[in-house]
């Protein structure tokens, strides 16, 4: 599907040439989300959802006022009345049996949701009896929740000074006990149940009372003399909790066919006076055949989620946490529902009692208070449940059928998919969420559960936010025992998403690590297999040491392979590690025996003894840098590392680290030089130990070393040659150019002050001690210089790409990309730009045809802050980058305007001699090359509302030497490959490729000068090199390097200007060299198939790939233009404008890719374009 969109025509464009189609099909470098991201992770989500204060009722309190036989004063029963008391008649047996029975069965009733908590009964209390028990609770309990079950069915209702009734000893009397002393004696935390009448009146004096204590707190807190200060602090009753059956001016109903304790009976046994209650509604009389008699026959348990029973229980769990989910606020969910077990059972329950006391007038309060819900929508779906279980009832108990499960997950699970298919990006949460949790329970159900949850959680972070708030955590986290091969998929998705978005979670993950690790390691095997960008190296023996110890198993090569990669993609950024390393060509590309390559930093003896011999003298730092080191006192402690072996594995890590350390890229070369500091902090064990050495002090001459094989480290972009001594201070990061608009006044200057002189602990000990002396104490400098080390050690490991790939796994993955949704605004604003080149195509190639009779209209001239060195026209914009030595500055060439300057970031002894234009057709990169070797890459240039930002860096030829009379560095870009052909002053054309970021190949030149100009073709593979010496040299990439070198030409006998190669299949090779002969080559035949003669002294020289034009500076001040037969169209010689004022030398000059445009920059700092004469435009 994607590939048939990118490969999409344009619409609207009538007939267009096939080349203006491919701009949808060509690759776009440096262009993934790693170049256009800053490398950092998504800002954390406060996470509401995990309890820190979570508890457990551990103890309740059951105290039930009945006094059976005999009623209160104050209430006036009605005949027939309510008289069942936890389901048993207290007037079928003896009053005191009945007490006891009722307590009994009331205790079970609990049970069943607390079964582990220590149950006290206390029947028919006295003031007294209760003070015994609730302090005697509270004691045991600490810290922990106790519930108070008050049971007033048989005493006065509570009055408005707050107060309940219990009895005297002798029973003759009502005693009242006051609710502040009940708070006393229960302390916090606690939840309080009430069913008795007017027992709202209870909370609110429980409110009152409550606020006084806080009060008295406070006044102890604020004047200690005071009398309050001085008596026991009373607790705090902030942490408690109230349920009661009804409010302050309420009776409890007396309806015949239900309990007398109808709200202690929804608490405890809610699927019973549930399907009670549904059986006297009017509607049941849609279920023919169902009585009051026959629902106490449902077969089943409640824990049996396959039973009829059992199941409506998990409905009515599933439906009342929904409820719930919905209708509360996070944290007070959070409170009620996730914290302790018990109290989530009762509050679901309440829920329950507030439907079916509100229909008796009765209306059931909680503190804290919670919002209506006794209408909400989903008690229609138990409605529905209910009606269809009970519709079997009467088969299944008569005739024995099979019972028929509930529809009612599947079905919800269907909405909830209608809502992750159907509903827009801004929406409220879907209100199926909770049940979603429920149904992972059910095997049945579970796969197609599972994959809902990761559609859901793929929405972004807000969505894994919801699901924890919901309880997903522990449901998944069981999962992940689950030995169903089906689910591990889903659930490596599902917690990645989690991980991602909550990495504190790793800890919860730990103890299942070992157990489970076979499992995730198939799985995360199988998506790395998958994975073409990084493949994974060949298994490799475990001999010669891995950097990451592993237990033996059969996967164990592979996943050394992965954890390592991981080690050192965390210690540089993500872009520019993988070209680093590779750069530094530490990989075998055609041996076996791989060592320190991204994908595994093991190694062995044959790799070792490879990577030291002298045929790969290019790619190592020299023996004599590393001998220079062994020198340097400070270092004394690498002294007998490196002396084990100059090729082991401690030599090989060093010798990357200084690579890196002098990484183009600033974040690359800060980072590793952090490291190279930290080691070189420990290494220190003088006594008196020289200060540490910086760049400048690694890149000074060093007396010759056995072999003449090896580079300089100051190539890679440090500091130039000094005469710094050993003395100057590694702590001092090497100083960074600042990018941006506006040039500062001066260049990084001298280092920073010196390091502070260290003595090492080690120093202290005496020769001879004791094994276990732990030596002098430390002083208060040691202190200051390990609080140093700490720092050092810590910067090291400060690195965000951890982050930022994990937050890959927050952002939504199954979705379209935004660039491939045809209605997207990336999309449209592509269309235009490809809209765009096509009109530039179009008119450019119509002018062309018109024919050139002159090329020397002046459209745009003005000065430049620098000598300009490289010109470049962007293809498609009227915007001209001029690079000078250290800058690049931007121009508009219509607007006659300047659109950006700023510094490339190169050393100040280091020049930039090539420019090219990256994905020049669409979002367009700015590719510049210096002298050193080093390739940067740029963004945001000419853009107003941006700075430019460094794409990425590389070090692109490993062994240049800056120098002011060489060719430096030349490039040649492939846009419809993404291959990047990098030669100059070196004996090799190094071809990289962008999209994998790596080196693929080098090319030896065969020749002892150096390459002045690059060509290449696409089509036929083709690489055109013109040389110092000469000679045009022509290599076919897909050969062997022994032979790819398929055509040599020796005509000129003098330095190659410019090498340039036609597109086309038939395509001709042009060479002109400094004396002015121009000759045309066929790749097919050994001789020339025609020679011109142009000016001769030339210092610039650049062909039009269009307008078969050849445009050439001179050293005598003048440009000339001609045509692709030789002859002479004009000269150019003087500015217009400037009263005849004579053009300087040429430094430089370009043609527009497309538009017979030729801009020219001179040595006196002007950057000039002409074009053909106005008429013809």
């Amino acid at each position: 599907m994607e590939s048939e969109m990118l490969q999409s025509p344009l619409l609207g464009l009538g007939e267009e040439d096939e080349a203006d189609l491919t701009d949808w099909n060509l690759p776009l470098a440096f262009m993934k989300k790693r170049h256009c991201e800053k490398i950092e992770g998504s800002k954390s989500l406060a996470q509401s959802w995990r309890m820190k204060d979570r508890m457990k009722t551990v103890s309740v309190a059951l105290v039930l006022c009945l006094n059976v036989g005999v009623d209160p004063p104050d209430v006036v029963k009605t005949t027939p009345c309510a008289r069942l008391e936890c389901w048993i008649d207290p007037l079928s047996m003896g009053p005191q049996k009945a007490l006891e029975t009722i307590g009994a069965n009331l205790q079970k009733q609990y049970e069943n949701w607390q079964p582990r908590a220590r149950y006290k009964q206390s029947l028919d209390p006295t003031v007294d009896e209760v003070k015994k028990l609730c302090t005697s609770l509270r004691r045991n309990a600490k810290e922990e929740r106790v519930l108070f079950h008050y049971n007033g069915h048989g005493v006065p209702r509570p009055t408005v000074n707050g107060e309940i009734w219990v009895f005297n000893k002798n029973y003759t009397q009502y005693i009242p006990l006051s609710i502040y002393d009940l708070q006393t004696w229960m302390g916090s935390p606690s939840i309080f149940v009430y069913d008795c009448s007017n027992a709202g009146l209870i909370v609110k004096s429980f409110k009152q009372f409550a606020l006084q204590r806080e009060q008295e707190l406070e006044v102890a807190a604020i004047n200690p003399n005071h009398p309050l200060a001085q008596m026991p602090l009373p607790p705090s009753m902030k942490n408690c909790i109230q349920l009661a059956a009804c409010e302050a001016n309420e009776l409890l109903p007396m309806i015949p066919d239900l309990p007398a304790d109808l709200f202690t009976s929804c608490l405890t046994t809610p699927i019973k006076i549930a399907l009670r209650w549904f059986c006297m509604q009017k509607c049941v009389s849609l279920v023919p055949g169902v009585t009051l008699d026959l629902i106490e026959k449902i077969p089943g348990r409640l824990n049996d989620r396959r039973t009829p029973l059992g199941e409506l229980n998990w409905i009515f769990t599933a439906i009342t946490d929904t409820i719930a989910w919905n209708v509360l606020p996070r944290d007070l969910f959070q409170k009620l529902f996730r914290q302790d077990l018990l109290v989530a059972s009762l509050f679901r329950n309440f829920l329950l009692a507030e439907r079916i006391m509100r229909s008796y007038n009765c209306t059931p309060v909680s503190s804290p208070r919670l919002p209506p819900t006794y209408m909400h929508a989903m008690w229609q779906a138990w409605d529905l449940a209910v009606d269809i279980c009970l519709s079997q009832l009467p088969t299944i108990i008569e005739e024995g059928t099979a019972f028929r499960h509930s529809p009612f997950f599947a079905e919800q699970l269907t909405a909830f998919q209608v809502w992750l298919t159907m509903g827009v990006e801004n929406r409220n949460p879907p209100e199926q969420l909770p049940i979603v949790l429920q149904v992972l329970l059910s095997q049945v159900h579970r796969l197609r559960a599972l994959d809902l949850l990761g559609r859901f959680l793929d929405l972004g972070p807000w969505a894994v936010s919801l699901a924890l708030s919901v309880g997903i955590f522990p449901y998944v986290l069981k999962l992940l025992q689950s030995s169903a091969r089906e689910l591990r998929p889903l659930l490596v998705f599902i917690w990645a998403k989690i991980l991602a978005v909550d990495s504190e979670l790793v800890v919860a993950l730990s103890h299942l690590v070992v157990q489970y690790e076979s499992n995730f390691c198939t799985v995360a095997l199988q998506f790395m297999e998958e994975e073409k960008n990084y493949p994974l190296p060949s298994p490799a023996t475990t001999e010669g040491g891995s950097l990451t110890p592993v237990r033996e198993s059969p996967c164990t090569p592979r996943l050394r392979s992965v954890s390592s990669y991981g080690n050192i993609r965390a210690v540089t950024t993500a872009r520019s590690l993988n070209k680093s390393l590779q750069n530094l060509s530490l990989t075998e590309e055609s041996g076996s025996a791989v060592a320190f390559s991204p994908g595994n930093l093991s190694t062995s003896s044959s790799a070792s003894s490879t990577l030291g011999s002298p045929e790969n003298e290019e790619y190592i730092l020299s023996f004599e840098t590393i001998d220079k080191m062994r020198r340097v006192s400070s270092y004394s402690a690498l002294n007998s590392l490196i002396g084990v072996s100059f090729n082991s594995v401690y030599t090989q890590i060093w010798r990357v680290l200084l690579h890196l350390a002098a990484d183009p890229y600033p974040d690359v070369s800060d980072l590793a030089m952090k490291v190279l500091n930290s080691i070189a902090y420990k290494a220190t064990v003088n006594a008196r130990p020289q200060r540490i050495l910086t760049t400048s002090s690694l890149t000074q001459s060093a007396p010759a070393s056995p072999t003449n094989k090896g580079i300089h480290i100051h190539q890679a972009g440090g500091s130039p040659p000094t005469s710094s001594t050993s003395s100057s201070s590694l702590t001092n990061d090497v100083a960074k150019q600042p990018v941006g608009r506006d040039l500062p006044a001066g260049r990084p200057g001298a280092p920073g002050p010196a390091g502070v002189q260290y003595t090492p602990h080690s120093q202290q000990f005496p020769r001879t001690r004791k094994m276990f002396d732990k030596g002098p104490d430390q002083t208060t400098d040691d202190a200051d210089d390990a609080a140093g080390h700490r720092s050092f050690v810590s910067a090291t490991t400060q690195t965000g790409f951890c982050d930022w790939s994990a937050r890959y796994f927050a952002q939504p993955v199954m979705k379209i990309p935004e660039e491939h949704d045809l209605e997207s605004q990336i999309r449209k604003e592509r269309e235009w730009r490809f809209l765009r080149n096509t009109r530039v195509r179009q008119q450019a190639r119509q002018l062309i045809q018109k024919g050139i009779a002159k090329l020397d209209d002046q459209i745009f001239l003005n000065r430049n802050p620098g000598v300009p060195s490289v010109v470049k026209f962007h293809p498609f914009t009227p915007c001209v980058a001029v690079a000078d030595k250290d800058s690049i500055c931007f121009w508009d060439w219509e607007k006659g305007e300047k659109l950006d300057y700023f510094h490339n970031g190169n050393p100040r002894y280091t020049r930039v001699t090539a420019m090219e234009y990256l994905n020049g057709q669409d979002c367009s990169l700015l590719l510049t090359a210096t002298d050193d070797g080093a390739i940067r890459v740029w963004k945001n240039f000419a853009d107003l509302e941006k700075n430019p930002e460094m794409v990425t860096a590389w070090q692109g030829l490993s062994d240049m030497l800056p120098t002011t009379r060489g060719a430096g560095m030349v490039v040649d870009w492939e846009q419809e490959t993404g291959l990047l052909m990098s030669s100059g002053d070196v004996r090799i054309v190094r071809i990289w490729d962008t999209d994998r970021e790596m080196k693929v190949q080098d090319i030896p030149t065969g020749a002892d000068s150096c390459v002045t100009s690059l060509s290449c073709d696409s089509h036929r593979s083709l690489i055109v090199a013109g040389l110092g010496d000469g000679s045009i040299r022509v290599y076919d990439r897909r050969m062997a390097l022994s032979e790819c070198r398929v055509m040599t030409y020796r005509e000129h006998t003098a330095w190659v200007v410019k090498a340039y190669l036609q597109k086309h299949p038939e395509g001709h090779i042009m060479s002109v060299s400094v004396n002015g002969d121009v000759r045309f080559f066929d790749p097919r035949m050994p001789e020339s198939v025609n020679v011109l003669q142009i000016v001769k002294g030339l210092t610039a020289l650049d062909i039009h790939p269009q307008a078969n034009l050849i445009a050439c500076g001179s050293m005598n001040q003048f440009t000339a233009v001609y045509s692709g037969n030789g002859e002479l169209i004009n000269h150019i010689k003087y500015y217009d404008g400037f009263m005849g004022q004579r053009v300087g030398a040429i430094s430089c000059l370009a043609f527009h890719p497309h538009w017979p445009h030729l801009a020219v920059g001179s040595n006196d700092y002007y950057i000039s374009v002409y074009s053909v004469e106005k008429r013809t435009r």
